[in-house]
This record gives structure tokens, sequence and C-alpha cells, in this order.
């Protein structure tokens, strides 16, 4: 079976600055990977030279066989993305961009059980611009999923959630993912990772430290917890000891 995605040898400068260095991956089919690291580390820059947002120094991707580059309408038919910093227009409704988003694809998700799914039904009235933070961040990763994707790009896809919406999310994640659906995930939330991830790739400054499933990441570190393997592999076991 075609992988779902294919990087190869991505790498990415800013200047003198380089902010991917020859990254290398593959996801299956209907698997949810993790890329982590610290902010600064690389992953949303990855992510964008992955989808074409950005053009990468060198490398490819190949998304369902496809260059994302070349052959974007057919890529994005059967790709959602949610970034962590998403703009929307001022003056528009919940509903409203449910229903513009919806009308780009031909069998979109049903948008009206996706807001009772992430808790937003009660604000389908209000402008986009009066949500708080976490009601902005599952409208972000709600539309991310109304194309019916087979691979959705999520950065970040809790930050600002309480922990009911967390456990929700996860819980509509994980059955997605039992229907097929492919997963990018980046979270700085290891219980997170710890419960969703098949397999995670870690990276420091653009390098990639340590790819392979959680297990094997704890068992390559001297600690017994993902969260402590985690920040030894990152380098910020470094920032926590100087803020103790």
């Amino acid at each position: 079976m075609e992988k779902a995605l294919i990087v190869k040898e991505l790498v990415k400068s800013y200047g003198s600055l380089t902010a991917v260095n020859h990254l290398s991956f593959e996801v299956d089919n209907g698997e949810i990977f993790g890329l982590l690291g610290h902010n600064g580390a690389g992953k949303t820059t990855s992510i964008e030279c992955i989808l074409g947002v950005k053009r990468a120094d060198s490398g490819s991707a190949l998304i369902f066989g496809k260059d994302p580059k070349k052959d974007r309408r057919r890529v994005f038919e059967k790709v959602g993305v949610q970034f962590q910093q998403t703009n929307y227009q001022d003056k528009i409704r919940v509903d409203e961009i449910c229903q513009v988003t919806a009308s780009l694809y031909r069998e979109p998700a049903d948008w009206e059980i996706l807001l009772d799914t992430f808790g937003l039904t009660e604000m389908k009235r209000k402008m986009v611009a009066e949500l708080s933070g976490g009601e902005r961040q599952r409208l972000s990763v709600l539309l991310a999923l109304i194309p019916k994707p087979e691979l959705v790009f999520l950065d970040e896809l809790t930050t600002g959630l309480d922990a009911k919406a967390h456990r929700d999310v996860w819980r509509y994640l994980e059955g997605l993912k039992k229907q097929g659906l492919t997963i990018i995930l980046t979270s700085h939330y290891m219980d997170e990772v710890n419960i969703l991830c098949d397999r995670i790739c870690i990276l420091k400054k653009g390098e990639t430290i340590f790819q392979g499933t959680v297990a094997e990441a704890v068992e390559g570190s001297p600690f017994d917890h993902l969260e402590e393997a985690y920040l030894w592999y990152s380098g910020e076991e470094a920032y926590a000891d100087e803020n103790l």
C-alpha cells in the first residue's frame, strides 16, 4: 500500500540559520506520527515545507505519492491542515466559516455534528473574533476535519484546551484513526503523545535526534517516563533545571 507521507532529506535555511536539516521520515496509512521538539526546533517549518507553503532549499515530500507543490488540488482534496497560528476574517460567524469551508469540498463532513463534538454548538452564531483562545483552537481543528481528509496535520491541537476538552478531542481522533485517518501531530503535551502517537520524531535545532516508537524513546533514555525522556532528548531539561 502507498505511504501516506514520504519525506526525504528536507532542508530549509534562513540565512545562516538552518531551521530544518536533512529531515527524513515515512508515515503509513492510519498512523499517528508525532513531530516533537521545543519552540524553534523546526516543527512548523517542516510542516510548511512538506505542504509546499514554504519552499524547501532541497529534499522532497510526497503525500499519497504526489508532490504537493506540483499537484496541489489533488493533494489537498485528501489533506486537512490546522496551524497553531490561524488568522480569520474579522467579521465572520462560526457557522459562516464552517459553511464556506464545507462549500469547497465535494463530500464534506457534517460541520454541525463537528460543532457538537468539539463543544461549539452554542458558539455557532458568534463572531469568530469573540471566541476565547481555546474555542478558536477547537474551531481550527474542526475546520481541518470538514474535508473528511485522509491525512490531517495538527499543529499543537490542544493548546489552550481544558482537561475535558483534551480528552474529548483525543477520543474523537482515536475514533477517526480507527476509520483510517492518518495524523501528523505536533505537541508539547507528552501525555497526549503517549496516548495518541504510534511513532515520534524529536527535533532539536532542526536536527533529528530520535525517531521511533514512544517505548523505544523511553528505552533509549536514562528515564522511565516519556516526559523525562523527551526533555533529555530535546535538551529542555537544562531549561527546566534553570527554572527550579
